[in-house]
C-alpha cells in the first residue's frame, strides 16, 4: 500500500477522467484551423486528384453527348402606371407607386409572367397543344392518341413553363423573358409570344375590371332608382293626404329638386307676404300720423310741404304781382280809386284761395292717415289669421320633411351613381398598357448549352465539394493514433513523451548512446514524470499498454535506469506473468521471481536481483503460474506493493497488455500512477478507449500517455507540431566547438 500522504497528493493533482475531459477540451483545435485543413489535403491528395480528374472527365463527356439548346431573349419595360386616352388628352390612370410598393408591384408582374394563365394563352396562340414538332424540340415524348386531352394540355403547359424564365434585375424595370429549346426559331417565337400575350392579358384584365365595375354600378343605380321612385310617391301621397301644397321645383337655395326644410308652402309664403305688407302699412300710417300732427301744430302756410305745393306757389306769385301793382297805384292814386279797389279785391281773393289750399292740404293729410290706419288694421287681422294656419301646417310638415329628406337622399345617390356610370362607360377599354416591348427576341445564332467551360467549372466545384466531403469522412473515420496531437484530441490524455522509431540500428545500440534521439526521448519522459503530480514523482508506477509489443518493457527498463542514474533507489518488477520479457531485456535468470513470492515459496529479498547498475534492482516474473490473475488479485500482491514502496524510492511495474486480461487493471488500482504506452501507426482509438475504460473502472491515477515508435518523417502529411522534427544530436564536429 502507498502512504496516505502520497495518495492524497496524487488524487488532488489528478481527478477522474471527467475533469481531464474538461481540461483538455480547451486545448482542442479551433473550429477553423487552416494548418489542419492543409495537412488533411496533403494526406488525401491522391484521392482528391482522382475525384477532380473523374469529375472533369465526366463533364467533358457529358458536354460532347448533350443536345444543343438555343435560348431566345425578349425584354419588356414594366411601368408603375398606365395612361388613359380621353379625346385629345392623355392623362395618368393612377398615381405612381413609391417605396416598397414598387418592389411588390414589380414582383407581382414577374409572378404574372410565370403564371399558368399566361402560358395557356401562349399555348392557344401558337397552337402547341398536341403539336408533335413542339414536343420533339422540347425533348419530350409525343403523347399517345389514347392520352386524355387534359393530360396533353397539362403536359404542354408544363413544357412551356419549364422552358421559360423571367429575370428582373434589382433597381431596374426591364424584365427579360427567355425560352430554351432545341430549335432557335421556336425559342424566339415563344419568347415573343409571352411578351405580347402579357401585354394583351394586362389590357384584357383592365377591361374586365372596368366591366365588373360597370355592371356593379348599373345594379346599384337600378336599386337607387327604385328607392327614389318609392320615396317620391310616399311624399306626394302624404302631401295630398294632409293638404300641404309646397312648390318642389325650386328650393330655398335655388337648387332644383330640393324639397327639405328650405322649401316653403303656400300658407307660409302668404304669411310672409302679408307680414311684409302689414309692416309697410304700419310704416305708412306712422308717417301720415306724424304729418297730421305736424300740420296741426303750425299755421297753415308755415308748413314747408304746403309752400312747396305748385298751386300754392302759383297763388303766392299772383299775390306778389297784385301787391306790386297795388303799391304802384297807391303812389299815384288814393284808396278810393277804382283801380286800387280792384287790386285790393284781387288780393283778397288770392288770400282766400291760399287759405283754402292750405286747408285742403291738411284735410288730405288726415285722409291719408285714416286710410293708412284702416289698411294696417286690416292687414294685421289677416296676418294673425295666417299665423294660426301656418302653425297648424308646421305640425303636419314634420313627417313631410322626413319624407322629403329621404327623397332628396335617394335622388343624390341616384345622380352620383348615374354620373359614375357615365364615367365608366366613357373610360372603359381606352387605357394604354403600362408594359412595352423593349427588344423582341431574334432566333439565336449560337447554342446556349451545352457550355463546355461552364460545365467544367461546375464539375470542378462539385469535385472540390466531393473531395472535401471525402477528406472530411476519411479524417473522421481515421481512428489510428498517428501523431502526438491524436493522444490529446482522440483520447483526452496528457502527453508525457514521444519515443522515436529507430532507423536501421537496433534499439539497444541507440540506448547505449546517451546522445541518441532514443536516449533523449526517455530522458524527456523521465523529466515529465518528475513533475507529473503535485507531490512530484510517484513512488509506484505501472507501465502498461493496450496491446502487446508496443514498447512497455523497453520503456520500463529505460525509466528505471534513468532514475537510478539520478541516485534514486529503483526497483523494476516484471508483473507480466504470462509472457515475461524483462529478464531477457536485462539479461537476468528467471528461475525465481514475482510468482515464487506470491506463492509464498520465497521472500522478497531472495528474488531481488542486482541489475549491474548502481541503485537499480530487478524482480523478474519467475516461472509462469497456472492462474496469473488470481496471484495479481491476491492480498499478498497488495501487501507486496506497499512493502516495496517503503523499501525503494521508485518501484516500476512492467505489466501485461490491458485488452483481454484483468492483470493490468487490477495492478492500476494498487499503484500511485499509470503510464499508458501507445504505439504510433498501430493503436486505434476504439481499442485505446476500451483499455482506458477498463483502467478507469479501478479509479487509477493516469499520469499520461507515451507515444512510441513515432516516425517524424511520416507526419509530414498530417497535422502535427512534430512534422519533420528530429531530435538533436551532437556530432564530433559540434563537440569540438
Amino acid at each position: 500500500m502507498t502512504s496516505p500522504s502520497v495518495n492524497a497528493a496524487l488524487l488532488a493533482a489528478q481527478m477522474p477522467h471527467t475533469d481531464e475531459d474538461e481540461i483538455y477540451e480547451a486545448e482542442r483545435r479551433p473550429l477553423v484551423d487552416l494548418r489542419y485543413i492543409l495537412s488533411a489535403i496533403r494526406a488525401n491528395l491522391p484521392v482528391i486528384a482522382a475525384i477532380i480528374a473523374a469529375g472533369l472527365t465526366i463533364a467533358v463527356v457529358a458536354t460532347l453527348l448533350d443536345t444543343k439548346r438555343y435560348t431566345a431573349i425578349a425584354s419588356i419595360q414594366i411601368n408603375d402606371q398606365s395612361q388613359r386616352v380621353l379625346g385629345n388628352e392623355v392623362e395618368a390612370d393612377q398615381a405612381a407607386n413609391t417605396g416598397w410598393d414598387t418592389d411588390r408591384f414589380l414582383q407581382t408582374q414577374v409572378d404574372l409572367l410565370q403564371s399558368r394563365t399566361l402560358a395557356e394563352r401562349v399555348m392557344k396562340r401558337l397552337r402547341l397543344e398536341g403539336n408533335a414538332s413542339f414536343y420533339a424540340q422540347m425533348e419530350a415524348g409525343r403523347p399517345s392518341p389514347e392520352t386524355s386531352p387534359a393530360i396533353v394540355k397539362e403536359m404542354t403547359l408544363s413544357l412551356l413553363r419549364s422552358g421559360m424564365q423571367v429575370k428582373l434585375p434589382r433597381n431596374s424595370r426591364i424584365a427579360t423573358i427567355t425560352f430554351e429549346s432545341t430549335d432557335s426559331a421556336l425559342s424566339a417565337q415563344v419568347a415573343n409570344a409571352f411578351a405580347e400575350e402579357f401585354i394583351q392579358a394586362s389590357l384584357q384584365q383592365r377591361y374586365d375590371s372596368s366591366s365588373y365595375a360597370r355592371n356593379f354600378v348599373a345594379g346599384q343605380m337600378q336599386d337607387a332608382k327604385l328607392r327614389l321612385e318609392e320615396s317620391e310617391r310616399n311624399l306626394n301621397a302624404y302631401a295630398r293626404q294632409v293638404g300641404l301644397i309646397r312648390p318642389r321645383g325650386m328650393g330655398g337655395d335655388g337648387a332644383e329638386g330640393k324639397s327639405g326644410d328650405g322649401a316653403s308652402s303656400v300658407t307660409s309664403a302668404s304669411l310672409i307676404q302679408l307680414n311684409a305688407a302689414a309692416s309697410q302699412a304700419q310704416a305708412e300710417r306712422i308717417a301720415t300720423e306724424a304729418r297730421v300732427r305736424a300740420l296741426g301744430s303750425k299755421p297753415l302756410l308755415a308748413d314747408r310741404e304746403t309752400l312747396q305745393n305748385p298751386a300754392v306757389q302759383s297763388l303766392f306769385t299772383q299775390r306778389a304781382e297784385v301787391t306790386a301793382k297795388l303799391e304802384d297805384e297807391l303812389t299815384r292814386h288814393l284808396d278810393g280809386h277804382p283801380t286800387v279797389r280792384q287790386l285790393r279785391a284781387q288780393l283778397k281773393v288770392i288770400d282766400g284761395q291760399l287759405s283754402l289750399a292750405a286747408q285742403n292740404m291738411r284735410s288730405a293729410a288726415r285722409a291719408d292717415f285714416e286710410a293708412a290706419l284702416a289698411t294696417e288694421t286690416q292687414l294685421r287681422s289677416q296676418v294673425e289669421a295666417l299665423k294660426a294656419s301656418t302653425l297648424a301646417e308646421q305640425d303636419r310638415s314634420v313627417q313631410y320633411n322626413l319624407l322629403a329628406r329621404e327623397a332628396d337622399t335617394n335622388r343624390a345617390l341616384y345622380e352620383g351613381l348615374l354620373q359614375r356610370y357615365k364615367e365608366l362607360n366613357a373610360s372603359a377599354g381606352i387605357s394604354t398598357s403600362n408594359i412595352a416591348i423593349v427588344d423582341r427576341a431574334d432566333p439565336p445564332a449560337h447554342p446556349s448549352s451545352p457550355n463546355l467551360f461552364r460545365n467544367l467549372a461546375f464539375a470542378f466545384l462539385a469535385a472540390l465539394g466531393l473531395s472535401a466531403a471525402a477528406t472530411f469522412l476519411r479524417s473522421q473515420f481515421d481512428d489510428i493514433v498517428r501523431v502526438p496531437e491524436d493522444i490529446e484530441s482522440k483520447l483526452q490524455l496528457p502527453l508525457l513523451g514521444i519515443v522515436p522509431r529507430t532507423s536501421g540500428s537496433s534499439p539497444d545500440e541507440d540506448l547505449a548512446d546517451p546522445k541518441s534521439p532514443l536516449s533523449e526521448s526517455y530522458n524527456s519522459l523521465r523529466s515529465a514524470l518528475l513533475y507529473s503530480t503535485g507531490a512530484g514523482l510517484p513512488r509506484t508506477i505501472l507501465v502498461s499498454s493496450s496491446q502487446p509489443s508496443e514498447g512497455k518493457t523497453t520503456t520500463s527498463s529505460e525509466l528505471a535506469r534513468g532514475f537510478a542514474r539520478m541516485g534514486r533507489k529503483v526497483l523494476l518488477v516484471d508483473v507480466d506473468l504470462r509472457r515475461p520479457a524483462l529478464h531477457r531485456q536485462m539479461s537476468l535468470p528467471n528461475a525465481d521471481g514475482l510468482s515464487t513470492v506470491l506463492t509464498l515459496q520465497k521472500e522478497v529479498a531472495q528474488v531481488v536481483q542486482a541489475s549491474g547498475q548502481d541503485n537499480l534492482y530487478v524482480i523478474t516474473s519467475g516461472p509462469v503460474p497456472p492462474s496469473p490473475t488470481e496471484l495479481i488479485a491476491s492480498q499478498r500482491m497488495e501487501r507486496l506493493v506497499a512493502e516495496l514502496s517503503e523499501q525503494y524510492d521508485v518501484v516500476i511495474f512492467d505489466s501485461p497488455p490491458i485488452l483481454g486480461l484483468a492483470d493490468a487493471p487490477m495492478m492500476a488500482g494498487l499503484v500511485d500512477g499509470v503510464v499508458f504506452i501507445i504505439e504510433s501507426e498501430r493503436a486505434r482509438r476504439g481499442s485505446l478507449k476500451a483499455s482506458l475504460r477498463r483502467l478507469r473502472a479501478m479509479r487509477p491515477v493516469l499520469l499520461g500517455a507515451v507515444l512510441t515508435k513515432f516516425d517524424p518523417t511520416k507526419a509530414g502529411h498530417r497535422y502535427s507540431e512534430y512534422a519533420g522534427y528530429e531530435y538533436y544530436r551532437y556530432s564530433v564536429k559540434d563537440q569540438n566547438h
